[in-house]
């Protein structure tokens, strides 16, 4: 796999070469010149993550596999789990092969055949790539009889006869000098017994298709399921929500403000009829307090800072993913976030050292380390954990030494670099306080309240409403990459992040009210915690989802599941805090900007 990694330019460069046997890069081919189909991986169909090198199982091809060539892949496919090797069938362009034409023929040992019945008893599917079009098949089929069709699925799993496939039907259809579209068939189950010849054959047959080349990727994306009638619901009823959060938090701030409003009113004479005295108890009381410096502060400037950064990202990658066909190319995805990620820490650093200092911290160095390795050494750390597992099980799921080494040099000499830039930049730029009051030297005793008034209570509520305007959003998500869907509904994506955005910072608002009312000036965590508490509900309801929703199993995909949506809740978690901590500090610093105090 390092070998593969390091080879990656030298295919790049080769790819540019004006003659190149192949033109799998431009997608043009001439009529008999060879066109190259790839095997990528094999594994359980209801385990997306346990993936394995496709001769892994005793498949046999038309030389050895140690003399099969490999394609050298890029980082992204690499941290994808691709691992293309060439099939050795003989594919020319526009040139049909006979029917049933002898790939190798294999005579099974006792290993082989356990090994063919445990993948075909447990859905072993497999991918190949062909123009760069994935194709996917099943290893087999486990026969039943007429007594064994009301029998449960992990019965029939069991009792019934595994049979694999050894015949692959290929149907390509082009447009000019282009391939457009792959099918593939497999055929002719044969029974699974030690000693017997297994004879693997194939056959292509090509026909002319009206679809363009542009467009030959549609077919792999599920209008039905994305573009449902549930979907467009969903966003609809976030969006009543936004306007009913939106509703209530303009109430909040003309009831606050009423009274100093009419103060002010009173004095230059003209009202005369309201009344004479002001509300002094409340929000108002805690005002030598609330912009008092949060405990912990290195911790809690460094989780704003990372999740600024988090919310550019997001955003700029949804726009990116609705402008581009990211889903199109293997590892796309993942490079576009790692480069997307490495850039914005720049934001990190920005957001950190400015609150930092407007806090009235000294240790800013600390900070800074803080905002550009505590989130980034969390997700390294699981994926090391992954990785050990995945090490264990030859998955492909592993990430060689030197993918890891290439991710931690982006880290190293691209993010680490800008966070520094970034707080400086920060420091220099916006880190002068702008607190309209000034903060008493003795903290103000915090009085005892109801039991829903604590922050304990309003961190747990917090999260309710937000996770509501997205759950549905997040089984279309959940969808596509537990279950082999392309997600390509973007703008459905960029509308739900705009409805998170205002229905956080509104709930956040209101629990910020409720808790400076109660004479309590600990917002600012209470802010970020509260809206950072719709991770918590997002990872409860994964559970729900890997346990009703799928049929994963075993110890390596329940790892991975895990620790996938834990990582994802963890973000989610940064990135919606900060939104409400934001969303806050501008409220409380509106409302006490017209108290007038000593």
């Amino acid at each position: 796999r390092p070998r593969r990694e390091m080879a990656a330019w030298a295919a790049l460069l080769l790819a540019l070469l004006p003659l190149t046997a192949a033109d799998e890069y431009s997608h043009r081919y001439t009529k008999g010149e060879t066109v190259k189909l790839w095997v990528n991986k094999v594994g359980p169909y209801n385990n997306p993550q346990e993936t394995y090198v496709y001769y892994s199982l005793p498949f046999c091809s038309t030389k050895p596999v140690d003399e099969l060539e490999h394609r050298w892949d890029a980082l992204g496919e690499v941290l994808e789990g691709n691992d293309l090797i060439s099939s050795g069938f003989d594919f020319q362009f526009l040139e049909p092969v006979a029917d049933h034409t002898r790939i190798c023929r294999m005579q099974l040992t006792e290993d082989d055949t356990a090994k063919l019945q445990y993948a075909v008893r447990n859905h072993y599917w497999y991918q190949f790539y062909l123009d760069d079009l994935p194709i996917w098949g099943m290893v087999g089929e486990i026969t039943s009889s007429e007594l064994d069709e009301g029998a449960a699925e992990a019965e029939l799993q069991q009792s019934g006869e595994a049979l694999v496939y050894t015949h692959k039907k290929f149907s390509v259809s082009t447009n000019g000098d282009r391939i457009i579209q792959v099918n593939l068939t497999s055929e002719n189950p044969v029974t699974l017994s030690a000693g017997t010849e297994l004879e693997f054959t194939y056959t292509v047959e090509w026909s002319e298709t009206d679809t363009a080349f542009r467009d030959r990727f549609d077919r792999y994306l599920d209008y039905d399921f994305f573009e449902h009638q549930i979907h467009w619901f969903s966003i609809f009823n976030s969006f009543m929500m936004v306007i009913f959060l939106t509703g209530i938090v303009s109430l909040i701030l003309m009831r606050t403000l009423r009274k100093d409003y009419a103060k002010y009113a009173r004095e230059a004479g003209e009202l005369d009829d309201l009344d004479q005295e002001l509300d002094e108890s409340g929000w108002k009381q805690v005002h030598g307090d609330v912009f008092r410096a949060p405990p912990y502060l290195c911790l809690f400037c460094a989780l704003i800072g990372t999740g600024s950064q988090l919310v550019a990202m997001v955003l700029v990658m949804i726009l990116f993913a609705t402008a581009t066909t990211l889903y199109m190319g293997r590892g796309a995805v993942i490079v576009s976030f790692l480069v997307c990620y490495a850039l914005t820490t720049l934001v990190a650093g920005y957001v950190s050292g400015a609150l930092y200092l407007r806090s009235g911290g000294t240790c800013w160095i600390r900070t800074m380390v803080y905002t550009c390795a505590l989130f980034p050494s969390t997700i390294l750390a699981l994926t090391l954990m992954l990785n050990t597992v995945a090490f264990f099980y030859q998955s492909l799921a592993a990430i060689g030494f030197t993918s890891v080494v290439s991710v931690v040099l982006i880290w190293l000499l691209l993010a680490c670099p800008l966070c520094v830039l970034g707080t400086i930049v920060g420091r220099n730029w916006s880190g002068t306080s702008n607190a309209p009051c000034r903060v008493n030297s003795i903290p103000r005793l915090i009085p005892e309240k109801r039991w829903y008034a604590r922050p304990a209570v309003l961190i747990a509520l917090g999260g309710v409403l937000p996770f509501g305007s997205i759950f549905i959003e997040m089984y279309f998500v959940f969808t596509s990459f537990w279950n082999y869907k392309f997600y390509y509904v973007y703008g459905f994506m960029l509308l739900v992040y705009m409805i998170l955005v205002v229905v956080t910072v509104c709930v956040t608002i209101v629990v910020t009210y409720f808790l400076l009312n109660n004479e309590d000036y600990r917002w600012p965590w209470t802010s970020f915690l509260s809206s950072a508490s719709t991770a918590a509900y997002v990872f409860l309801y994964s559970l729900y989802y890997f346990f009703i929703k799928t049929k994963m199993s075993g110890f390596f995909q329940t790892v991975f599941y895990f620790s996938y949506m834990a990582m994802f809740s963890l973000a989610l978690g940064l990135l919606c805090g900060t939104l409400g901590y934001a969303g806050c500090s501008v409220f409380v610093k509106r409302i006490y900007s017209n108290i007038k105090s000593d």
